[in-house]
């Protein structure tokens, strides 16, 4: 079995990615700080030696914050990523780069493929952007795995949001005019696995779940797996509801790297959320049957 490294081992992603590493029997050393740190040298070198596949899960993702704030941003999502795939290289390791659907322009119409332009309108999105090809220069035996709305058991997110709103509040908005793919971390780890596991050809995947829904259909569809009334949130148009950073109205991904190589790209959407509703809400979720 491969011996993993998964820098950032104790954010969401990080945390399912380590357990189904082990689950599936592999060797796995979870990194976060203070003992590996992306933007010192000497600790990434001393973290990656010894193992086959480093998987870089750190990353600076307030997105508003990094409107105001870029230049530390740059520092995580950019040159610590640099640091990591340079120590990697070193070690003759291959690198996984999970990025995000923000490095795309985000104003389609249809699924962005794995090879269309990187047009990031927000601070976030060019950090990531620049961490990708950074990640790629400084290691060529690299996957890129864009991936977007995530959600999971073991960091804020949307569904976990939704949840506590609606015990909260009678009613209440979500934005209905940005549209995306939800995406369960358990899912993405196993996919990320797989495709390692795979002998995949390195490059830009896009490991995203299947489908596509707007934030308010996912509130929506939250609201149907805790047995709730849906029509209980409202929608709202990206203007009713602004931010600092620009969000992409459409940034859909494509999953032509998985068909093309003979893979199952990620489950659809609204089946994740299903099969994660017991991990995410408890006895709170499948009150009633799904509507």
């Amino acid at each position: 079995m491969a011996r993993w490294l998964v820098a950032g081992a104790a954010g969401m992603l990080g945390t399912d990615l380590c357990a189904v590493l082990l689950a599936a029997g592999h060797d796995v050393t979870p990194g976060d700080l203070p003992d590996l740190d992306v933007l010192d040298p000497a600790s990434c070198a001393a973290a990656v030696a010894g193992h086959d596949v480093v998987v870089n899960c750190a990353a600076y993702t307030a997105v508003d914050a990094a409107e105001g704030d870029e230049s530390t941003a740059f520092a995580v999502n950019a040159v610590g990523a640099a640091t990591l795939a340079r120590a990697t290289a070193e070690a003759g390791a291959s690198l996984v780069q999970v990025s995000t659907d923000y490095v795309v322009a985000g104003d389609g119409h249809e699924p962005y493929p794995a090879d269309a332009p990187v047009s990031p309108a927000s601070a976030y999105g060019r950090t990531k952007a620049a961490g990708e090809w950074a990640a790629r220069a400084e290691c060529p035996r690299t996957w890129v795995v864009r991936t977007a709305w995530l959600y999971g058991a073991h960091g804020r997110s949307i569904p976990a949001t939704v949840a506590r709103l609606a015990a909260e509040r009678e009613t209440f908005s979500f934005v209905a005019d940005q549209v995306g793919q939800p995406t369960w971390t358990v899912d993405l780890a196993e996919g990320i696995v797989r495709l390692v596991e795979a002998g995949a050809p390195y490059g830009t995947w896009h490991g995203t779940n299947g489908g596509s829904t707007s934030w308010h259909g996912l509130a929506q569809a939250v609201l149907e797996e805790l047995g709730l009334d849906p029509s209980r949130v409202r929608p709202v148009t990206t203007a009713e509801y602004p931010l600092p950073a620009p969000r992409p109205s459409y940034s859909v991904l494509a999953h032509d790297m998985w068909v093309e190589h003979g893979l199952n790209p990620l489950p659809d959407w609204r089946d994740a959320l299903h099969r994660a509703a017991p991990v995410l809400f408890g006895d709170a979720a499948g009150s009633t049957e799904r509507v």
